[in-house]
């Protein structure tokens, strides 16, 4: 069989999901570091985003088409569930991480750190300012959403978990975001119990967050 390829920046959270989704499955494959709008990117998807996917004849753009592929495509441990409830209940969380959670938390929050636009390179505050509060409400949702939960969605982990993971990791890694994480507990929690898996470790970036240019990119 091809060998599956995965296109992208690995500290890109989304290209850290799918590379999750890979080792959930057991899944050998292979990362091809690209940034957005790079020829390796613009190849694939069709706006210059990353990750793309290339497994034999098949490529493809997004990470939910393809962790959707991977999970359909291998065997292993069912990332999206069978039954009709539990996947519908997956989607939910899944749409709410990638339409809102996402927007505000990495692209205006770490972008404003990353990727400030500033004269002299400095933290974009009016940025920063403008997330906070919004994060606040939304990590009080997501901390809910976790009570008492290993998952955030259906009993085994999915792609809703291999989503958020990610995300929550570099909260971790700011100052504000990460005094916000500290006072959800059931949030804090569930990253720290997921940080240990074993799919998790294994693909962590190397490089820290706030060296990196591919932290922006989807």
């Amino acid at each position: 069989m091809a060998e599956l390829e995965i296109i992208g920046g690995a500290p890109s959270n989304y290209v850290w999901a799918c590379r999750i989704a890979c080792v959930e499955k057991g899944v050998p494959y292979k990362l091809t570091p690209a940034r957005p709008h790079s020829p390796e990117a613009d190849a694939i998807h069709p706006l210059g985003k990353i990750p793309g996917m290339r497994h034999g004849a098949v490529e493809l753009a997004e990470s939910r088409a393809i962790c959707g592929y991977i999970d359909r495509t291998f065997d292993g441990p069912r990332l999206i569930p069978d039954d009709a409830v539990a996947a519908a209940e997956m989607e939910q969380w899944l749409s709410i991480i990638n339409t809102a959670i996402d927007p505000v938390w990495m692209r205006q929050y770490v972008g404003a750190y990353v990727f400030p636009g500033t004269a002299d390179g400095q933290p974009d505050r009016p940025r920063i300012e403008q997330a906070v509060p919004v994060m606040q409400r939304q990590m009080a949702i997501m901390d809910k959403a976790v009570t008492d939960k290993d998952t955030i969605a259906a009993a085994s982990f999915t792609l809703a978990d291999a989503t958020l993971v990610p995300i929550l990791f570099y909260m971790s890694k700011w100052p504000e975001s990460a005094a916000l994480l500290s006072r959800h507990t059931q949030l804090a929690g569930y990253l720290e119990r997921h940080l240990r898996r074993p799919s998790v470790q294994s693909t962590m970036p190397d490089r820290t967050p706030g060296t990196v240019a591919a932290v922006r990119a989807a």
